[in-house]
């Protein structure tokens, strides 16, 4: 049985197959359309959509062959179009750069008439970014760079100005960050541009007598090699410059305190002057390509305004764009003296830059957001951070990550968080820091954004987290690598700091003065471009703040820094007092402070409150025996001191006699606190003996004497009586401020006794 259902077709059994349920018989199916035609214009906008898709990949995306991308731009014919502008520019680009890359002393003869193939108007940018690149990379091969740039000058100056502008602006911004390499590759390249006559010699003594002003071991090096290169021109055409120099490497040589290796230096350039430059020759013979009556000499100084036109070296939409080639080709076909074939060269420059297409292209933009991407790209960043045995491995490991867009700022969080994760600060993640601010302005401004997140946030982390993040920033501060004007966001008062905070720019400053030292540090903090993003660490408009600020760089040991602000918190004008508060009457239990400038040369010190049984004035000749609450004012005439004190207490215990037709002893105790008043009166606050109560004494008084009294007291205010005074200010030298509150009790003899001894 068996053997007999398997001798019957499968096609022609009984039992369905499995995809006899889902699929329709053979008979049933129709045939699947024909794929639509389509017309010309939408293949056109195919093709550009395709080649758009191609120009924003990244490296790393799908390959694409290089006959299917020379497919797509065959199809893409529209000259006006922006997609065949963006083609043209790209492959003037790859020719630019492939053209510098292949010349050398053998092929320049063959190399300079393919490059004035190009159009090197519109892409004079490119042109000169090109050969500052390759001349950087491989420095031996600067006069060969120069004596290529010298035969397009000749043709098209305006090339060669763009050239010595740009390197002269590189040379600044190396001067500025103290770059070493960066200054010493400008140099080199612009003193073959001055053997080659592009750029008038003048540059070269400003340049040299920049490097010598004020000689470190590394100006006096790139002096030297820019010397050796430029020296035999300058000796033939600016003698006196050239003597000028030397007497400047020689003063140098016996003065300044140089490394011994750079005095080696300075003393092999005087052999090799000596020896006239044998071994350094102006121009090579196989390099003299230029007639000296054809090259067109330029006059660019360094402290010049300097426009590098920065523009030119990306593609921008040219509505003219045919007119401006047919120009070019007048001109080339004026310069090489006969036509060139467009289409054969574009075509070579395709097949020669097949290769690098795929280096240039970008990769499709990926916008997801979920958090399972974030985390695997912070685990990235930390994994490569710390597999790295240095910050230069580190930093060529991280630049390789391709990091999604609108993600770059983790990049600078992560390098933070992995510092901030050690036991102890390593200057190895501020290394890694630092070169990423100093690659391009992208990751600067990413890590000064990082720096005020951070400060913001700062009180969320502990010490010793904090402690290492402080030192990161702080050595990015010290070179430069941020920019000062980042302490901005720094808000350093009572009211807009933490602990956190000021442990955090307590720690940034000693570790930014532990890097550059106090000179350094106090010259940059006193800059006058700077002087308004530090408002708001040194204030100059609140004296509260500026006190605070002071206080707070004192106790840090960096009381130096707060020096302008001593000065300018004395010269503050004072603040106006409020107006006096006038007083008549004296009250048993009154508080009464005095603060006075008297007309005579000295006053009296003295706040008293008395308190006696009775109320009585004093008589001239002596006075009924009782208690009495008095409250006397300071003659004009008393000697007496006074000063100008708010808050002065006195306690004094007085048993005085005075010598007098009216004896009296008196016991009194006082305490004052209290403000002083603006009467002007006084009492006094010594211990002496005096004589009153008759004529001679008071003409002793009015006088210079000194009354003699002996008047312990103490005194004491109760908390409901006390008041405010205002010290008023009069013609005297001293001012006078007390508080004291006495109670005294007095005796005197009785009133007959009095008369019958007058």
């Amino acid at each position: 049985m068996a053997s007999a259902v398997s001798d019957v077709p499968r096609r022609e059994r009984g039992m369905p197959r499995d995809g006899d349920f889902y699929r329709p018989s053979r008979d049933d199916r129709s045939p699947s359309p024909a794929p639509p035609v389509r017309t010309e214009e939408e293949k056109q906008a195919a093709a550009k959509a395709e080649y758009e898709k191609l120009l924003n990949m990244r490296s790393g995306g799908t390959y694409i062959p290089p006959a299917r991308l020379r497919a797509l731009q065959a199809q893409i014919t529209d000259k006006t179009s922006k997609e065949y502008q963006r083609m043209a520019w790209e492959a003037l680009k790859k020719s630019i750069n492939g053209l510098i890359n292949k010349v050398n002393t053998a092929n320049i003869k063959y190399i300079v008439p393919e490059l004035f193939g190009e159009n090197l108007v519109r892409g004079r940018g490119l042109f000169c970014r090109s050969i500052m690149k390759a001349q950087a990379a491989s420095l031996p091969f600067t006069p060969i760079y120069a004596a290529m740039a010298a035969i397009v000058n000749t043709k098209l100056p305006q090339v060669g100005e763009l050239l010595i502008k740009r390197l002269v602006m590189q040379f600044r911004k190396g001067f500025k960050r103290n770059d070493k390499a960066v200054c010493l590759s400008a140099t080199t390249f612009l003193a073959h541009l001055i053997n080659q006559q592009v750029q008038h010699e003048m540059l070269a003594g400003q340049i040299l007598l920049l490097l010598l002003h004020k000689p470190t071991d590394d100006s006096v090096e790139i002096a030297v090699g820019f010397c050796k290169e430029v020296g035999q021109y300058l000796e033939e055409m600016q003698p006196a410059i050239s003597m000028a120099v030397f007497d400047q490497f020689r003063n140098i040589l016996h003065e300044s305190d140089i490394d011994k290796r750079t005095q080696y230096m300075i003393e092999v350039l005087f052999q090799i002057r000596k020896d006239k430059f044998k071994e350094s020759p102006a121009i090579k013979e196989e390099l003299d390509l230029v007639e000296e009556e054809d090259q067109i000499t330029h006059k660019v100084e360094l402290d010049g305004e300097v426009d590098v036109q920065d523009g030119l070296n990306v593609f921008k939409f040219d509505a003219e764009w045919e007119e401006h080639e047919e120009a070019y080709k007048r001109l080339k076909a004026e310069i090489l003296g006969e036509g060139s074939d467009d289409e054969d060269d574009e075509d070579g420059e395709d097949e020669s830059s097949e290769e690098e297409e795929d280096e240039e292209s970008k990769a499709v933009e990926i916008k997801d957001q979920s958090n399972a991407d974030l985390v695997n790209l912070r685990r990235t960043i930390y994994l490569t951070i710390m597999s790295s045995a240095d910050p230069e491995e580190a930093v060529h490991k991280l630049m390789k990550i391709n990091l999604p867009a609108g993600q770059e700022p983790e990049l600078p969080s992560m390098i933070v968080e992995c510092c901030s994760q050690e036991k102890t600060y390593t200057k190895f993640f501020g290394m890694i820091g630092e070169r990423f601010a100093k690659i391009n302005r992208l990751w600067c401004d990413l890590f000064e954004q990082a720096f005020a997140k951070y400060y913001e946030t700062i009180h969320r982390y502990e010490n010793n987290k904090l402690r290492n993040i402080a030192m990161l920033f702080g050595h990015m501060f010290a070179s430069d690598a941020l920019g000062w004007h980042c302490l901005g966001v720094i808000h350093l008062n009572e009211d807009e700091t933490t602990s956190s905070s000021r442990i955090f720019i307590k720690i940034l400053f000693q570790h930014i003065l532990e890097e550059t030292g106090l000179p350094k540090l106090r010259a940059r903090l006193t800059d006058e471009t700077l002087r308004p993003n530090l408002e708001g660490i040194f204030p100059t408009n609140n004296p509260r703040n500026i006190r605070f600020s002071i206080n707070y760089f004192t106790s840090i040991g960096m009381g130096v820094l707060t020096e302008e602000m001593r000065e300018h918190l004395q010269n503050m004008p004072k603040p106006a007092l409020p107006a006096p508060v006038a007083q008549d009457r004296s009250d048993a239990e009154s508080v009464s402070s005095y603060s006075s400038y008297s007309r005579s040369s000295y006053s009296s010190r003295s706040r008293s409150r008395s308190r006696s049984p009775a109320r009585s004035p004093a008589r001239r000749g002596g006075g009924g025996r009782g208690r009495s609450l008095s409250r006397t004012p300071s003659r004009r005439g008393g000697r007496d001191r006074s000063y100008s004190d708010s808050r002065s207490r006195s306690r004094s215990r007085s048993l005085s006699r005075s010598r007098s037709p009216s004896y009296s002893r008196s016991r009194s105790r006082s305490r004052s606190r209290s403000r002083p008043r603006p009467r002007p009166l006084s009492a006094s606050r010594s211990r002496s003996r005096s004589r009153s109560g008759s004529a001679a004494s008071r003409a002793r008084g009015r006088g210079r004497g000194r009354p003699r009294s002996r008047t312990p007291s103490r005194s004491r205010s109760p908390p409901t009586k006390r008041r405010r005074s205002v010290s008023s200010y009069s013609s005297g030298s001293y001012s006078s401020r007390s508080r004291s509150r006495t109670r005294s009790v007095s005796r005197s003899p009785p009133m007959k006794r009095a008369r019958r001894r007058d």
